[in-house]
């Protein structure tokens, strides 16, 4: 097949079709998409001829993911997670590679290919998880945002370990120490680059470009894949370039805009990074590596995460939020890949350890995968077995209504557009009412405006026992989700809420579940919106009747 334009459209036809089967199975998107490169590549049916293509084109979609991450960030909470990103990151990463060269060297290899697979087994997929964070939600979640701090971290460590490898063959440890100079170097100038334009050139930029949707639009995408080339000029990666570029625009008024906007786009562009990953899996190198690749992968399945709870236990966070970051951890990443793949050239390595590390990463992405996309299940089936990785007050999430302040009498859950807007409505009545909701900034908006807010998440079982239920007259959700909502009602049931429960519907299917597991009362915000639009016209029209 030479045409290029009919094997993307014939790939398109293909992964359309795997998805459309995975969703009837209830399997993740992402397998089909991988699945549908393995099948096309050169290991099965050989339609895949135009790699340079399929490889620029994952390339972008690359970019534009780490541009969608930045851009959820801002500075305030970077001061706040900063330090439990770079604790964690860093710990990880010693752990591993430490428990990781031993466990190698159990397997009978040698010392410099036990530190290559070691260093390998550290990275796990920023992409990846990101991607399964943000078709579930939680991207915003405490734990969502501590993971893409940490694997951001990673990304640099991969970079750094890299850089520093390469130099083995030319200078010895002079190089070395030039090279981490250099890295310093680059860093401290990239930031003071970023700083200048973040201040003087960017908030004139964006007020014209936003003039014109659509130029924002074109504007966002440029500016990632911009910085994204950028980073890889000055040495780092195109993933940190682009990360730092939605960073960059992180505070800008613009930014959900631009974020909506670019969803659609990043979801199609990301399609062509996995099915490039499997058309890339060269399975003739797996020969003799079965036992080894399962004994890692289960090193790598269970142990990271082990090792993020008992870091961010240590540190304070309560064992959900660490059981649910931890794994995020649960797999290799494609830098993994390409680490040993550099290895390898320099003769450090043979093919044997790329074709081990290659089938590790096949193996953990897709068990990963379904870790992450059911971990409520999985957490309240191990909870009571995770609370060796909780302090006996985990402080960092403790956080309590002060005496001096009444009990509310309304709880309102998510704190959204329209969750936000009932709890100021509430209070503009003398209602004394606590907002809660999953997200930390939602949380100090609703703070800065006055309110009574605080962090907890919804699908936490164990959250109403930290809140003043006792005399609360009625608990509101307003979340989206109807099986959270689900969570939510059975969870304070048990804690011993015996008050009303009213929540929102956003589709007449949920309408009868929430109703048989106790909801009293149903909003239906775009049914409720519509009548009463409807009403307010009439009321308009009837007043301007001229009489006959």
């Amino acid at each position: 097949m030479t045409d290029h334009f009919q094997e993307i459209a014939l790939l398109l036809a293909a992964a359309a079709c795997i998805g459309a089967l995975a969703i009837r199975l209830h399997q993740p998107l992402i397998l089909a998409y991988i699945m549908v490169g393995i099948l096309a590549g050169p290991v099965a049916l050989g339609w895949i001829t135009a790699h340079d293509p399929l490889d620029l084109l994952a390339q972008v979609g690359v970019a534009v993911l780490l541009f969608t991450v930045g851009l959820k960030l801002d500075l305030n909470l970077v001061r706040r997670l900063g330090a439990v990103a770079l604790a964690t990151g860093l710990g990880q990463l010693f752990f591993t590679i430490l428990f990781g060269y031993l466990l190698g060297l159990a397997l009978g290899m040698d010392h410099l290919k036990a530190i290559y697979i070691a260093v390998a087994l550290t990275f796990s997929s920023t992409i990846i998880i990101v991607k399964l964070l943000s078709d579930k939600k939680e991207l915003d979640s405490l734990h969502g945002r501590i993971a893409v701090g940490f694997l951001i971290v990673q990304d640099i460590a991969v970079l750094i370990a890299m850089m520093t490898m390469s130099t083995l063959n030319m200078a010895g440890a002079d190089g070395i120490a030039a090279t981490l100079g250099m890295i310093t170097l680059k860093l401290a100038v990239a930031g003071l680059l970023l700083t200048i334009v973040m201040r003087y050139v960017l908030p004139r930029l964006l007020d014209l470009v936003a003039r014109s949707q659509e130029l924002m639009l074109l504007f966002a995408i440029a500016w990632g894949v911009a910085l994204a080339s950028m980073g890889e000029m000055f040495g780092f990666s195109k993933e940190v370039g682009a990360f730092l570029a939605g960073f960059s625009l992180a505070t800008s008024p613009y930014r959900e805009a631009m974020s909506g906007r670019l969803n659609p786009v990043r979801d199609f562009l990301l399609l062509f990074f996995f099915l490039d990953l499997g058309a890339r899996l060269e399975f003739e190198a797996f020969e003799g590596q079965i036992v080894a690749a399962l004994v890692l992968s289960a090193f790598v399945l269970i142990g990271n995460p082990l090792i993020v709870m008992a870091i961010m236990g240590y540190m304070g966070y309560r064992k959900r939020t660490g059981f649910m970051a931890g794994l995020t951890v649960a797999q290799i990443s494609e830098f993994s890949i390409v680490f040993v793949a550099m290895g390898m050239s320099l003769g450090h390595v043979g093919g044997d350890t790329l074709g081990l590390v290659t089938l590790i990463g096949l193996v953990t992405i897709s068990v990963c995968t379904y870790l992450v996309l059911n971990s409520q299940t999985l957490y309240e089936k191990l909870k009571f077995s995770l609370s060796v990785f909780e302090r006996r007050l985990p402080f960092r999430e403790r956080m309590t209504i002060p005496k001096s302040e009444p009990t509310p009498a309304v709880v309102v859950f998510g704190l959204g557009r329209y969750g936000g807007r009932l709890m100021q409505r509430l209070c503009d009545q003398d209602i004394n009412t606590l907002g809660v909701d999953f997200d930390p900034e939602a949380v100090r908006h609703a703070r800065h405006r006055g309110l009574n807010a605080r962090f907890g998440d919804a699908e936490d079982a164990e959250l109403p026992a930290s809140l003043p239920l006792a005399e609360v007259r009625w608990a509101v959700s307003t979340l989206h989700d109807s099986s959270v909502n689900r969570v939510l009602i059975t969870a304070l049931r048990e804690h011993g809420y015996t008050g009303p429960v009213a929540v929102t519907a956003y589709s007449e299917a949920d309408i009868d579940m929430l109703k048989k597991v106790g909801a009293e009362l149903i909003f239906y915000p775009y049914f409720d919106a519509a009548e009463y639009a409807a009403d307010k016209l009439q009321h308009i029209l009837r007043e301007n009747e001229v009489p006959a």
